[in-house]
């Protein structure tokens, strides 16, 4: 008897004429019906339990870690604030797919015993074996295995949930020679690596259908789409997104509404900054919702307007159109909806549609939403009536309590109008509140100063930030200026060492260039020549202002030439955040090495780090900052140049593509290098605790427990999926942290410092078993013994 799996191959046929939503004809070149023997289904977690039915809900997945990442204490203001969807917005379909059948025999129906026996044992027995032992299996049976014999084992892996084991078997069978491409069974296979959110997988069987010159069928497509909403991964959105469009420009598929809707909510699931490029690709999917004639939820426009308000050039008419469409349907304007209408006026400076817009949020809501008082108040900021601004403020106290971002905008507001009193009560007012952090407003306070000379005023409140807050790198460059313009250069130069001296602080090209500048005004010329030598040394670029002095002062230093080479810190930095998972940028062809340095948004932790690294690194940078744009923010991603020192790391870190613990890793292991791989790849926990995050093998990962227990620091280590995590564990984490304290960053050690519960974990993430046998993947975790009692 036959397990009867039909299958439809299609080609794209253009036509003459497109609907409103394109749709290419699809021709059908064979199709194969046999009597069938229905195949048992079984459930696949998350998903309905028919290979055909797919759930696009809880598309937006987050590990652990991740889970309270922005709970580290980043404040809410016009730039980080998220849109809020309704409740209602639908993101469900179970509606079922086509699902292609695929033609396999049962092992009954095969006529030689010895071809059955071989089939159960294959079946039974490569399931249990881990990749090297799998292919060898398989490959001892290349005289006689063939492509219905690969079948069969594929379809059953697939019909007992050995997804993994289905795909090792359709890999291996693709390399062999007599292999033909199965169109119904690579479906399948996508489709159900897919369903286990597996995206890798399923995107390389999605390509392997696409080189076939064929047309990946509606699930497959539907299912990556999925699949790569579900990740938290980097890219990954942005490959949902060319899959969608690929769905309705090649496959000429109409999209489900849930799919429509899911990748809409993804696109602006983030803060408004990260989301803002994502305005054509959401007008892309509100037009094919309009076209396809599917119903569009109010949230929709309201994403789509939110959207367009965080754009840097607002577009009026195309917002001014979806109200219109909005108000047409009957569809009332939310809250949220008006605040992203008062946000796009306060970037235009339109004051007569804000306060329109103001007084709707009024007669709707006793109590506007801060967002809509701090916008309000920016707008009467454009147009040159800061005392409004301040009344406004004054207003929202009365109705509700100011939060720290009410008063960073008021005081930021009197600054830029240099109303000193009234900046100073306000920056009192606001100390004497306990709300923290300070240090936002301090940096307005000393730049109100600085452009009106008032360079004693700069001086005091400097001294002042000290002792509310730990100053950073902006503060120190406002007061290293303002000493250099009033000519105090043995307070610059002392302040300048200070910089320098601190890796929490440390200085930039504006740094440079401010004492650069007042060296050479006041003919300091030996000093000049060192911080020249220190600015080459750092490829920092020198200000144009500046170069016709240099030329005339530093001819002969100019032309020595510079070799670039690590330092001992940078050395230890590097090991440190190849611990923690950074890698090295391999080009075999050209046989060059770069080190690609990759942080994660919405993460306290990396935000500090990056800065910070930036600075460390800056003369290996590819690309660097402007000279005057100290405020610009730097990239989350940036790569050195290619260098044949990055190759010793690539050797030792990443031989032949695969991520590796250095057997010499026990020389390596110094106190900054574990610091830095514990703000790299390390958390804290709710409870205090500290875990350290490793992405290697399980023998690299003994090496380095040993080389741990030789400290005399004990640990333990649980394997979650392919990631394993050391955690140190009450005491042992004091005795951690106290070694590794001296080189956290200051502004960092408030967030990693051990042995502080977080209220409500909003320090760290929550705390895990390292003796469960849960795993977040689910793969069967191996549970590692307390490595105190090797």
């Amino acid at each position: 008897m036959l397990l009867s799996f039909h299958y439809i191959n299609y080609q794209i046929t253009p036509t003459q004429s497109q609907s409103s939503c394109p749709h290419l004809h699809l021709r059908r070149l064979s199709t194969v019906s046999l009597p069938s023997k229905p195949y048992r289904k079984f459930p696949l977690p998350h998903l309905s339990s028919s290979a055909a039915a797919v759930s696009t809900g809880a598309i937006v997945s987050h590990s652990p870690e991740e889970a309270k990442e922005n709970k580290f204490g980043f404040l809410r203001d016009e730039e980080t604030e998220n849109y809020n969807f309704d409740g209602s917005f639908e993101l469900t379909d179970l509606k079922r797919f086509e699902s292609p059948k695929v033609e396999v025999k049962e092992l009954e129906d095969l006529p030689e015993q010895w071809r059955r026996s071989r089939l159960a044992w294959l079946c039974k027995e490569l399931p249990a074996h881990r990749s090297g032992t799998f292919l060898r299996v398989l490959n001892a049976q290349r005289k006689w295995i063939r492509q219905d014999d690969c079948t069969y084992i594929t379809v059953h892996c697939m019909r007992i949930r050995e997804n993994e084991a289905a795909f090792r078997v359709y890999k291996w069978m693709m390399q062999q020679r007599w292999f033909q491409f199965d169109f119904a069974l690579a479906t399948k296979l996508a489709d159900y690596m897919g369903k286990e959110r597996k995206y890798l997988k399923c995107r390389e069987i999605f390509d392997d259908i696409i080189n076939q010159g064929l047309v990946p069928s509606e699930s497959t497509f539907h299912i990556l789409i999925v699949s790569y909403l579900s990740s938290s991964a980097s890219n990954c959105l942005e490959e949902a997104c060319s899959i969608y469009n690929q769905m309705i420009h090649l496959g000429g598929y109409k999209p489900r509404l849930s799919l429509h809707n899911s990748l809409f909510r993804a696109l602006v699931s983030k803060t408004g900054l990260s989301c803002k490029q994502h305005l054509k690709q959401a007008e892309f999917v509100f037009h094919n919702l309009t076209t396809c004639g599917l119903k569009i939820h109010n949230d929709i426009y309201g994403g789509l307007i939110w959207l367009h308000s965080y754009q840097d050039v607002i577009d009026k008419e195309r917002i001014a159109s979806l109200r219109a469409e909005m108000r047409s349907l009957g569809i009332e304007e939310g809250p949220e909806l008006l605040v992203s209408v008062l946000r796009a006026c306060a970037k235009e400076g339109d004051l007569a549609e804000a306060e329109i817009t103001w007084k709707t949020i009024l007669s709707s809501n006793s109590k506007p939403p801060t967002q809509a008082y701090l916008y309000l108040m920016d707008v009467y900021s454009r147009v040159g009536k800061p005392m409004k601004s301040l009344e406004i403020f004054r207003g929202m106290q009365e109705r509700r309590s100011p939060n720290v971002v009410s008063y960073y905008k008021i005081i930021e507001i009197l600054c830029k109008a240099q109303e000193t009193e009234l900046a100073e009560s306000l920056m009192i007012e606001f100390i004497n509140t306990g709300m923290a952090p300070l240090m936002r407003s301090f940096i307005d306070m000393m730049g109100m100063y600085a452009n009106l000379s008032l360079h004693d005023k700069v001086e005091s409140t400097f001294l002042w930030c000290l002792e509310k807050c730990r100053p950073n790198q902006t503060v120190y460059n406002l007061y290293l200026d303002s000493l250099v313009q009033n000519n105090n250069l043995d307070r610059a130069e002392e302040i300048f060492n200070e910089m320098v001296a601190d890796e929490a602080i440390g200085v930039n090209t504006k740094s440079c260039n401010t004492i650069l500048r007042g060296f050479l005004t006041s003919s300091h010329y030996a000093k000049a020549i060192k911080i020249f030598s220190f600015m080459r040394e750092k490829r920092y670029e020198v200000e144009s202002s500046l170069i016709e002095k240099l030329e005339y002062v530093l001819a002969e230093e100019v032309k020595k030439p510079i070799s670039l080479k690590l330092s001992k810190e940078q050395r230890e930095i590097l090991i440190g955040l190849l611990l923690g998972g950074l890698r090295v940028q391999i080009d075999e062809e050209n046989k060059s090495y770069a080190i690609h340095f990759v942080f994660r948004e919405n993460f306290k932790v990396h935000s500090f780090l990056k800065r910070h690294i930036y600075n460390q690194f800056h003369e290996w940078l590819t690309s660097k900052l402007p000279v005057d744009d100290e405020d610009a923010d730097i990239p989350y991603q940036f790569t050195t140049i290619s260098h044949t020192y990055f190759k010793f790391y690539a050797d030792q870190f990443c031989p032949q593509g695969i991520p590796v613990i250095p057997k010499l890793i026990h020389r390596w292991l110094t106190p900054r290098v574990l610091a830095y791989w514990y703000m790299y790849g390390g958390y804290r926990t709710s409870s205090g605790d500290i875990l350290l995050r490793m992405k290697f093998g399980k023998e690299d990962v003994l090496r380095i427990a040993k080389t741990f227990k030789a400290k005399s620091l004990n640990c333990r280590v649980k394997r979650k999926g392919t990631v394993f995590w050391m955690g140190f564990l009450g005491s042992d984490a004091g005795e951690f942290w106290e070694l590794i304290e001296p080189f956290v960053l200051a502004d960092l050690k408030e967030s990693l410092e051990v042995g502080i519960e977080s209220p409500n974990g909003s320090s760290g993430i929550k705390n895990m078993n390292l003796c469960s046998d849960s795993d977040t993947d689910g793969n069967v975790s191996d549970c590692m013994d307390d490595y105190n009692s090797t």
